[in-house]
């Protein structure tokens, strides 16, 4: 296990720079966009993006994660690959042009018909992307992981804030993902170069493993897009914009406080998936750390949304509060299972993960049309809360599943972190009260740094002291110490 952990840990801390250079970008590109543009530009972009998802994850083969699990892929099997995603890609993009106009008239949004032209446009760049950079996740390297995400990132943070501070277009957040997607394809040649060929072997290979996997993604977007379509159609593109940038915003700080730990976790585990007692302790330590990191960065955000969006985004924003304060606040907790999907995935257990999909589908549906229907906007959120709590507790139930860690002991994992956050938020909360509402921007900002600084050493405090008072059992607090130990190893001087 040591070797594997070390590992993982090495490739986080490349991904934690990545991670944090790409999410300074992101949120910086957020704030701008938000600030020079309306709305109602977020909207159709949205709706946009949302076809686009769907229409990619009904068509997806799920070609990476095949070769991952591929114990010794060759040069045909990356060609094959290639071959499969260009005309996949080529498909879509013809597809996405023959469906603009019908979707805008639909829609009632004539923005709509050049939106999606582009990002059919996008979605056939994104089929050219080199295939054999999946190498580079399958034997645990990510330095070149970290060039790709970077160079990417930083382009089309360049290309949309140029666009959307000189014409303030939604035009910018389209060509910001054109430029994103040409210097991914571009970049990932350069990092290892391949010359794919046209060839059409291994279909049933890759097929074989990648029919449940697909329809699982089939389901799961559908499951977690559909609501974006039923806000864009019934409310409109300004009530799609302030839900679409609130939970984005939402997602944000738990995506981007685990991303360095997430993105490792499929190879990691497929490498140890033939051996069961491994696999759950290496289980058990990953999740934890991810909790531990997750919990305190969403539900932090949560307490701090109103001064944060007064500030960051302006008084036209505040619609956005409460989807935030709600959404991050749930996307936190569902850390507490999500890591069931690469789990799932290296035990080669897709079937049970699509039957999964289809199940919340078929509750969460539901809930959104009643919300809506009764509540607007606000009842698409408050069903999205219940929807996702329910889903934890069926992802914890099925870990129990692939390797036998019931849902208490999984809890009990998490104790302190789930302690110590209750004890942040309540304590930032208090003092946001206390400290009160305000317009100024300067103490806007003296206002969010002390909350900020309060709920860090609540939650740190309260988690020392409980991992202390518990006689320091093995945990997340040691996995930190270990991670911090290796970083200043590598920057302390010789």
């Amino acid at each position: 296990m040591t070797s594997i952990t070390g590992r993982l840990i090495k490739g986080s801390m490349w991904l934690s720079l990545s991670r944090a250079i790409v999410n300074g970008l992101a949120t910086l590109s957020t704030f701008v966009l938000a600030w020079n543009l309306t709305p109602s530009d977020f909207g159709v972009v949205a709706l946009g993006t949302t076809m686009l998802l769907i229409v990619s994850t009904v068509t997806e083969l799920s070609l990476t994660e095949a070769l991952i699990r591929h114990k010794a892929p060759d040069e045909s099997h990356f060609s094959a690959a290639w071959t499969l995603n260009a005309t996949r890609g080529l498909l879509l993009c013809l597809l996405f042009a023959v469906c603009a106009y019908p979707a805008s008239v639909l829609f009632e949004e004539p923005r709509l018909t050049g939106v999606m032209l582009a990002l059919g446009l996008s979605m056939f760049m994104g089929g050219l992307i080199n295939p054999r950079r999946i190498l580079l996740q399958r034997d645990l390297i990510f330095w070149q992981e970290f060039v790709l995400s970077v160079s990417q990132k930083f382009t089309g943070f360049i290309a949309a804030v140029a666009i959307a501070m000189i014409y303030h277009s939604y035009w910018a957040l389209v060509i910001g993902t054109l430029v994103t997607q040409a210097t991914n394809v571009i970049v990932s040649y350069l990092v290892l170069p391949f010359r794919p060929r046209v060839t059409f072997q291994h279909m049933r290979e890759f097929f074989s493993f990648s029919a449940w996997l697909t329809a699982g993604q089939i389901v799961n977007t559908l499951n977690w897009r559909f609501d974006y379509l039923l806000v864009g159609k019934m409310l409109g593109g300004t009530a799609l914009g302030y839900y679409s940038v609130g939970s984005n915003l939402a997602m944000m700080p738990t995506r981007e406080a685990t991303a360095p730990l997430t993105q490792t976790i499929y190879p990691g585990f497929s490498s140890i998936s033939h051996d069961p007692p491994r696999l759950a302790a290496a289980y058990q330590r990953v999740q934890a750390l991810v909790a531990a990191i997750a919990l305190p960065a969403g539900i932090g955000v949560a307490v701090v949304a109103d001064p944060l969006v007064r500030l960051a985004l302006g008084e036209k924003w505040v619609p956005i509060v409460f989807v935030i304060q709600s959404l991050a606040s749930v996307f936190a907790l569902q850390t507490l299972g999500s890591l069931v999907q690469p789990l799932g995935m290296a035990k080669g257990e897709t079937r049970l993960l699509f039957i999964r999909d289809t199940q919340m589908l078929l509750v969460r549906v539901p809930i959104m049309v009643i919300g809506l229907l009764l509540y607007g906007l606000p009842g698409i959120v408050i069903g999205r809360v219940f929807t996702g709590l329910f889903n934890a507790l069926v992802n914890m139930i099925l870990v129990k599943r692939f390797i036998g860690v019931t849902v208490l002991k999984q809890l009990s994992a998490n104790v302190r972190a789930l302690a110590s956050v209750v004890v942040m938020a309540a304590g930032v909360t208090l003092a946001a009260r206390y400290l009160g509402h305000t317009a100024d921007k300067m103490m806007l900002v003296q206002q969010l740094a002390l909350l900020v600084t309060l709920g860090g050493a609540l939650y740190c405090g309260s988690s020392l002291l409980l991992w202390i008072l518990m006689k320091r059992p093995p945990g997340p607090e040691m996995e930190i110490q270990k991670i911090l130990g290796k970083i200043l190893s590598k920057v302390r001087p010789a």
